[in-house]
């Protein structure tokens, strides 16, 4: 006489949390993995010139820029080819925008590293009439807006989707409109006014703009501003505001909120109240809101000519208050969930369903 498995059958009746984000990604899109390779190649290169070239340029090896141009673009374009991996809607025109981002990134990046190989400036360098530096002006000027829509398109075809899992599409959708946004500040280092400076070679170059922002009255187009008291390693400029903080800040957040979002699955089985998703989802709204806050803050403490490292009072204030606004939606979303075990976000007892069953059935004959 057949009989029923009363604990299968609660197991398979229990509600289930998801602790592994949901990643059905397919094969990686091929052109931004041969873009990646050359940007592997082109970070190799750098760092064996900076140990053999002892050439500088505004304070730093002609090689850095390279390299930190080359490690950027080699993990956007990793993380880009893998979230075109996963399946979605519109595939066809983002893997065409894909290949456009790659294609633009090899040419762009390309022609700062054969400007740094020459011993010369690839930014702003615009008044230099020599033919290779007049070609690639003319290359920065298609491909930079070019990395710039291709990014913009795919983040509005993704962003209406969720493609995987709810904490992890948060992480994804917040990080590409971050990373369109600091791509977009990168537009205002163009408004910072002239500068006279020396190549590698000793030749005054006069560059229409900068990366750094200074006060009006320091302000002086035969005054160098870039590569005048760098920070260690970044080369961030400790006299005034730099616009290339925003633009790492805002570029590199998808990475952020992608390590966050796994970081909160490792977590989950060690906190209870982190293994609904939908918890899980709401922390990942607060963390996205929270780098949101400091892109903000990093982009008015820049414009404002203020050094990172050198924050006044308002800055001050004004992370605190940032700090303190994600400190206590992270401890509201705690405190409602902290007894939620499920993903329904219903609260359940303590005593296990198959315990539950057992105890109602007990006695109770086979049924036939």
């Amino acid at each position: 006489m057949p009989t029923i498995d009363i604990d299968s059958a609660a197991r398979d009746s229990a509600p289930r949390h998801r602790l592994t984000p949901t990643l059905p990604a397919g094969r990686l899109h091929r052109p931004l993995l041969w873009m990646v390779a050359a940007m592997a190649a082109l970070v190799v290169v750098s760092v064996g010139g900076m140990v053999v070239d002892d050439r500088m340029m505004l304070g730093e090896s002609v090689w850095l820029k390279p390299l930190k141009f080359g490690f950027a673009f080699l993990l956007y374009g990793f993380t880009l080819a893998w979230l075109l991996s996963l399946p979605h809607r519109g595939s066809r025109a983002t893997w065409w925008l894909g290949t456009v981002f790659a294609v633009t990134g090899f040419a762009d990046v390309g022609f700062i590293a054969v400007q740094a190989a020459r011993g010369t400036f690839s930014h702003f360098n615009n008044h230099s009439t020599d033919t290779v530096n007049s070609i690639g002006q003319q290359v920065f000027m298609s491909g930079v807006p070019g990395l710039f829509f291709a990014n913009l398109i795919i983040a509005l075809i993704l962003s209406w989707q969720r493609i995987v899992d709810r904490p992890t599409a948060r992480a994804i959708h917040a990080g590409l409109a971050l990373a369109v946004a600091g791509m977009a500040l990168a537009y205002q280092m163009g408004y910072t006014g002239k500068q006279r400076v020396r190549d590698a070679n000793g030749n005054i170059v006069e560059l229409i703009a900068g990366h750094t922002v200074v006060e009006d009255a320091a302000r002086s187009a035969d005054v160098a501003r870039d590569g005048v008291g760098g920070m260690p390693i970044t080369h961030w400029s400790t006299i005034g505001g730099d616009l290339r903080v925003p633009h790492f800040v805002g570029l590199h957040g998808i990475q952020v909120l992608l390590l966050a979002a796994f970081a909160l699955v490792w977590l989950a089985p060690r906190f209870p109240w982190l293994r609904a998703e939908r918890t899980r989802a709401a922390v990942m709204g607060v963390l996205a809101l929270g780098y949101a806050g400091m892109l903000s803050i990093v982009t008015w403490q820049a414009m404002r000519a203020q050094s990172l490292i050198h924050p006044d009072s308002a800055t001050l204030a004004a992370a605190g208050g940032l700090a303190a606004t994600v400190g206590l939606l992270l401890t509201m979303i705690y405190l409602r969930h902290r007894s939620t075990d499920s993903d329904t976000g219903v609260d359940h007892p303590t005593q296990p369903l198959a315990a539950k069953a057992r105890l109602h059935t007990r006695g109770t004959q086979p049924l036939g």
